[in-house]
């Protein structure tokens, strides 16, 4: 994990600067490129697996149906496995982020890691992907130094118990144990619920679609245009040209 610098974090509190929490996937890098398919694929064989230990269909449309009611209800599959199957969160996460060849799966803009330099505040990484997997695409992309703290799922917890993104709980937990205040932190995601969760919690909302699906984005069209988003760009290099009205 990386250093948590906690008094430079707290200086920026009182200072009134910004700090911006990002997610991952499809917000710094295009993971549906072909890192999400591969992740599709690898869960729904974790998931096959299960669902044929416990003597249930196992078949490819249930296996979606399944991977999909989860993701859809808790934000990440890997927390309906837990609850409703006993699986190990650690295995899941490490079985669904098999890769043979990571780095050449990665896209993302050019100029990212300037760009991100250039973005004033503390910059936080804040993603459902587990901390081994955010790590090597973060050193790829020569992104972690440009990261005071990188959260990933696994650091997401409440009373012990997992709670990651869109949790509101677990946002306030990480708001009191950093004293930081909701009005000096700014949401960065692809995730229309994990923004509606952050703005209900008295963060600023931003929106980076450019790595959304074409379908995804269609469906439907006032998703886009939801309350919950303060702000809407195409990626980091747009988001950085419009800084100052933030």
């Amino acid at each position: 994990m990386l250093v948590v610098r906690q008094a430079a974090l707290r200086s920026t509190v009182s200072a009134r600067r910004r700090i911006w929490l990002f997610d991952l996937d499809n917000t710094l890098h295009n993971a549906s490129h072909a890192i999400f398919p591969q992740i599709n694929r690898n869960m729904n064989a974790c998931i096959a697996r299960v669902l044929g230990a416990a003597g249930q269909p196992d078949d490819e449309a249930s296996v979606n149906a399944l991977r999909q009611l989860y993701y859809q209800r808790y934000g990440v599959t890997m927390l309906g496995m837990v609850r409703h199957y006993g699986v190990r969160a650690e295995e899941f996460l490490q079985q669904a982020h098999q890769f043979d060849d990571l780095p050449a799966m990665i896209r993302a803009e050019r100029g990212l890691a300037r760009r991100l330099r250039a973005l004033p505040g503390h910059k936080i990484l804040l993603t459902n992907g587990p901390q081994q997997y955010a790590r090597q695409v973060l050193q790829h992309l020569k992104l972690h130094k440009h990261f005071f703290h990188h959260i990933a799922v696994e650091s997401m917890r409440v009373h012990g118990k997992l709670q990651p993104k869109p949790s509101r709980p677990f946002l306030r937990r990480l708001l009191a144990r950093h004293r930081w205040s909701a009005r000096d932190c700014i949401l960065v995601e692809d995730s229309v619920d994990n923004l509606r969760a952050a703005k209900r919690e008295g963060l600023k909302t931003v929106l980076l679609h450019g790595y959304v699906p074409r379908q995804q984005q269609q469906r439907p069209p006032a998703q886009h245009r939801a309350a919950c988003i303060d702000y809407r760009y195409a990626s980091v290099r747009h988001l950085l040209r419009a800084v100052g009205r933030i």
